[in-house]
């Protein structure tokens, strides 16, 4: 913690090494992760161009109000959050936070939520011809009681996805569940279907209970969670679906706290990594996290080489196979 506390983020930090994502280049294979990042608050610590990308708050077709309170609690090593997408919607987005990101010179992943193939396909073509430089489908988010089974169903995914394609020309990410008791088929629903990269992990399912009380913390009784916990779990998702899928663009999240467990989602096979939980403790912790990771890539340059040429660790390596046991 008094890393984080002495870490000055308003530097005007360059990066060396960059990485490539379905054709976007990135400053910095660390990025922010949806949800936990707001401009108002955030380009008071750091801005945002500096890093690799920002990943913007799920907008919706109109505004939602989200969850009702409380919609946190603190669990050990990491987070229950239910906040339920709260956001001002897709037209606000549009003519707001957008821009303002756009102009502040920085890589923008918006994040499309919805409750509906219907919504989702008026957020994406809404944003089909807007400055957004990557477009996030939230098909995962397990704090809406609506929208979010297609993301565990290949069918329905798919089916989705063939809808959205022919919306947009811009490079569009799957963000994928870890509540599923195998990813892959959903990740090949996407690969298969219109998809330029895949996300993971989201939150997983958790609850906590107030022992004073018998009675659930969060007022929508589950959440999502988040942090450091969740890590071991992340690296290997991602690292399953590398070894399925050599080549396709991987995004990857869950409890990245420092630039070594960023390091981690990379030779598991990441192109790139977003920091989420960790910048709710601090602010700041995007910037330092890239900071870290510059300064290990420094000293790995075959993989700095390979994340530059949009490629990954395991790719050149040829090491597909070699833990297999392990995940399966």
């Amino acid at each position: 913690m008094e890393l984080m506390e002495m870490f000055d983020a308003t530097k005007p930090y360059t990066f060396t090494h960059g990485t490539v994502v379905a054709g976007v280049e990135w400053k910095s294979p660390i990025g922010t992760a949806a949800g936990t990042y707001n401009l108002d608050a955030c380009s008071v610590y750091y801005n945002p161009a500096v890093i690799g990308a920002v990943s913007t708050k799920g907008v919706s077709p109109v505004p939602w109000e989200g969850n009702p309170a409380p919609r946190t609690a603190e669990t050990p090593a990491g987070t229950v959050n239910s906040v339920g997408l709260q956001n001002p919607g897709v037209d606000h987005y549009l003519e707001d936070d957008l821009p303002r990101l756009k102009a502040m010179g920085a890589t923008v992943v918006s994040n499309v939520a919805g409750h509906s193939d219907d919504d989702f396909a008026e957020v994406v073509a809404k944003l089909a011809d807007s400055d957004a430089d990557m477009l996030e489908i939230n098909v995962s988010c397990p704090n809406v009681k609506s929208g979010t089974s297609v993301g565990k169903d290949p069918v329905a995914l798919a089916k989705l996805l063939k809808r959205l394609r022919p919306l947009t020309d811009k490079p569009m990410i799957i963000k994928l569940t870890p509540n599923v008791d195998d990813v892959v088929p959903i990740a090949r629903a996407a690969v298969d279907n219109g998809a330029d990269a895949v996300s993971l992990i989201n939150t997983f399912v958790g609850m906590r209970i107030d022992t004073r009380t018998g009675r659930p913390i969060l007022a929508n009784i589950t959440g999502g969670v988040s942090g450091p916990a969740v890590h071991p779990m992340a690296v290997a998702m991602v690292y399953k679906i590398r070894q399925t899928f050599h080549d396709f663009p991987i995004i990857a999240m869950g409890g990245t706290f420092t630039g070594e467990d960023a390091l981690e989602f990379l030779y598991a096979g990441a192109n790139a990594v977003e920091v989420g939980s960790a910048a709710l403790v601090d602010p700041a912790a995007p910037v330092r996290i890239a900071c870290e990771l510059e300064d290990l890539l420094d000293e790995r340059p075959e993989l700095a080489a390979a994340l530059a040429e949009g490629n990954n660790w395991i790719n050149i390596h040829d090491n597909k196979g070699e833990y297999r046991e392990c995940i399966n």
